[in-house]
């Protein structure tokens, strides 16, 4: 850093051109408040407490304060994006000309499906139906877009990609996941990951944050942030590999979980942050907490016993950043120095990886923005024909006799039910709360963007949990050709908040219930019962539980939490103009009561004979479902060899046929047995996924190729891939693989 420089600033005025090299020095240069300041970050609005911008800036004129939160849920109503390009350049210009050595900000945000928080951006779909789509390519474009629009507005790191495995169809966060398969999760968010950093990991668009490590998915009773009581073999099994595919592929940053898992809380976890995630997975970037997870650790989990105590914790478990800890935090780490409780050079370790990621994302030479371009940026037309293409590839048709594709010269087709104009719920939580003003596609705007506006009758029929016309959709549906009824779920964050949704707590999204409310079964039977051709269409972000709708409505698609273009993509999926792929990332339970219902279970005996126990897997809807409007034939699944050695891999071919009269996509899943094991595994575990475009009458092999490590039993201290039989299957073929004793 050059010797002449006055509140971060050179004599001839330009801002230090400060890299990785240079950290040292700027280190040596620095008081222990300003290092601790460096390690915790503030926001700006309401999150609990207030926080205006005047302080925010005091914190980082006064505390030193080196990350600031200005976008998100309870943050700030800042949801324009020229006004968003100026709050991040209000707060950077503070942190580079209001402290003595100018160091620039992290600002943070939760762009989990787009830049969703700002108006105007492009809003994809949320993660569990990208998961639909099975297309490494559509998620790294959707990376690409979000982290090039929260950049133009000021955004230096993504709290994303979410690495979670969903293993709990209750949990309220399960549309932040890509599914309930490790594989599939640690595929994708890999995809992401490579999106968001850009094409130079040296030089990244936005610094991305792996999310929440090691083991969020499986909360007990479905409960957000509750205890994960799950061994060994099943932690290393389930949760722990899609972190080990994300950290290959590159993060900056780790986030742990809020819950505690063996009795540990993550956030003052040594055992998870530092043994594990540094000394096992190699993980040398920095760890942020999340939200609240230092302050839990005295006031929930109550392993501290006071702000001070957890201070301590974390950062001896491995923390380096507070993320909304303020003052209070920064300043209880400098008494920890100060008692000899805390190491200044442990600080240093932490300060040190924070500030060379804000060097490697170049914000010493610029960290600010131009407003007057971020609409621009956010408009342009290839971002949003990106959003439209996932929210297409994201449909999957759970059921179809012979109703669908619906005719485009149909007179008269009723378009009813909560989720059929309402784009807010159409978004899904984390994005713009203020529904005032949003842009989008309906489901009803699209039906008569397909068939014309004269052609479409709306009502309403239900709000998510109350009557509002059932008996006139009822009415409407008498002389309607066909009716379209979209039900679901609402906008929702973790535990199905927040209450200022409108909507008390308990009451339906809720844990305790996966089928619809009333209202809406209500709304349904009513339409159905009048005999026209009905099509049900699920706005959810969880795999909701509809036995009834499953027997009696003849069409069912399932759109999860489409996006801005997801009106577009269902009307176009109904009416035929697109033929649908998708393939369920995640099973659909017979009901609540049926759980846990997941595609790889572990065996066990049937003591009174197999004919009179249920099947242990028995779905509604089992993980991989989804039809189209054409038929396909799977064939000739293949190994590329009969044997291999420990450390070798195997490619498997199989043919896909499309047999129907009409081009469609074709998606497959393959599955391996472990034929015999020391330990328990699973029934089936998924491997591969691959997928076809095809015309009538043509056929591609596809080639999915899977490393033999990862047939590995996984039992902490003896991980190991066993020797024997595998046996592949996709689609009904099955193949052999025998994995040879100390071959290479």
């Amino acid at each position: 850093m050059d010797s002449d420089t006055e509140n971060g600033r050179r004599s001839d005025g330009a801002l230090p051109d400060v890299s990785a090299d240079d950290i040292d020095e700027l280190l040596a240069e620095m008081t222990l408040e300003e290092k601790a300041g460096q390690l915790a970050g503030t926001y700006v609005g309401k999150l609990g407490t207030e926080k205006t911008f005047e302080d925010a800036e005091r914190e980082i004129a006064e505390s030193h304060i080196g990350a600031v939160s200005p976008f998100g849920i309870g943050i700030t109503t800042l949801d324009e994006p020229a006004r968003a390009a100026e709050a991040a350049n209000r707060l950077q210009r503070h942190a580079i000309e209001e402290t003595r050595l100018g160091i620039p900000l992290l600002v943070p945000v939760d762009a989990v499906h787009g830049h969703a928080y700002i108006n105007g951006a492009t809003i994809f779909p949320h993660n569990v139906g990208m998961a639909a789509a099975r297309d490494t390519e559509l998620v790294e474009r959707g990376g690409e877009v979000t982290a090039r629009e929260a950049r133009a507005t000021g955004a230096t790191l993504n709290y994303g990609p979410t690495v979670d495995v969903a293993r709990d169809q209750r949990w309220g966060r399960v549309f932040e996941t890509y599914g309930e398969s490790p594989y599939l999760c640690g595929e994708l968010a890999a995809a992401e990951a490579r999106g968001l950093r850009g094409s130079d990991d040296n030089d990244p668009t936005i610094a991305t944050t792996a999310k929440h490590f090691p083991a969020y998915g499986k909360p007990e009773r479905g409960e957000d942030a509750s205890v994960v009581e799950v061994s060994e073999s099943t932690f290393r099994r389930t949760f722990l590999p899609a972190f080990e595919r994300v950290l290959a592929e590159g993060v900056d940053v780790v986030m742990p979980c809020y819950n505690s898992i063996d009795g540990e809380p993550a956030h003052g976890s040594e055992r998870f942050l530092t043994d594990l995630l540094r000394g096992e997975l190699g993980f040398d970037g920095f760890v942020t907490s999340d939200w609240g997870g230092v302050d839990h650790l005295h006031e929930d989990h109550r392993t501290s016993d006071s702000r001070r105590t957890s201070a301590f914790q974390a950062f001896t478990a491995g923390l380096d950043l507070v993320s909304v800890g303020g003052p209070d935090y920064a300043e209880e780490l400098v008494e920890l120095v100060r008692a000899e409780e805390l190491s200044e050079r442990r600080l240093d370790e932490s300060v040190r990886r924070v500030l060379e990621l804000k060097a490697r994302l170049g914000l010493f030479e610029d960290p600010y923005v131009e407003p007057d371009a971020v609409t621009e940026a956010l408009s342009a037309e290839d971002h949003r024909d990106a959003s439209l293409e996932a929210a297409r590839e994201s449909m999957t048709l759970l059921k179809n006799d012979g109703v669908l594709p619906l005719s485009e010269s149909l007179d008269d087709v009723l378009v009813t039910g909560p989720n059929a104009d309402d784009l807010h719920h159409q978004f899904g939580g984390w994005s713009v709360m203020d529904d005032s003003n949003l842009q989008g596609v309906t489901v009803r705007e699209g039906v008569e963007n397909v068939v014309g506006a004269e052609s479409v009758t709306y009502e309403e029929g239900a709000t998510i949990t109350e009557d509002a016309g059932i008996d006139a959709a009822a009415d409407a549906a008498e002389s309607a050709d066909a009716a379209v009824v979209v039900l679901g779920e609402d906008w929702y964050i973790h535990e199905f908040g927040p209450q200022q949704m409108n909507r008390p707590t308990g009451e339906f999204p809720t844990r305790t219930r996966l089928e619809l409310p009333e209202a809406q079964r209500d709304l349904l039977e009513a339409v159905r019962e009048t005999g026209t051709p009905t099509v049900l269409v699920l706005v959810s972000g969880r795999p909701l539980s509809i036995p009834w709708a499953d027997e009696n409505v003849p069409g069912i698609l399932a759109a999860y939490y489409p996006g801005m273009d997801g009106g577009t993509a269902v009307a176009e999926t109904l009416f035929g103009r697109h033929n649908p792929s998708g393939r369920l990332p995640v099973s659909v339970p017979r009901s609540a009561a049926h759980l846990p219902t997941l595609f790889d279970h572990l065996p066990h005996p049937t003591p009174i004979g197999a004919d009179e126990h249920p099947d242990s897997y028995d779905p509604l809807y089992p993980f991989g479902h989804g039809l189209s409007f054409t038929d396909f034939e799977v064939s000739d699944l293949t190994l590329s060899a009969e044997s291999v050695g420990p450390a070798g891999t195997v490619t498997a071919s199989v043919t896909v046929e499309n047999v129907g009269d009409r081009a469609g996509e074709r998606s497959v899943d393959l599955f391996v047995e472990d034929a015999v094991s020391s330990r328990v595994t699973p029934v089936r575990e998924h491997v591969g996924f691959a997928k076809a475009s095809l015309d009538p009458g043509e056929s591609a092999e596809l080639e999915m190729t899977v490393p033999v490590e990862s047939l590995a039993v996984r039992a902490g201290d003896c991980d190991r891939v066993e020797p024997g039989e595998f046996v592949f299957s996709c689609e009904g073929e099955t193949a052999s693989l025998t994995v040879e004793r100390g071959r290479n």
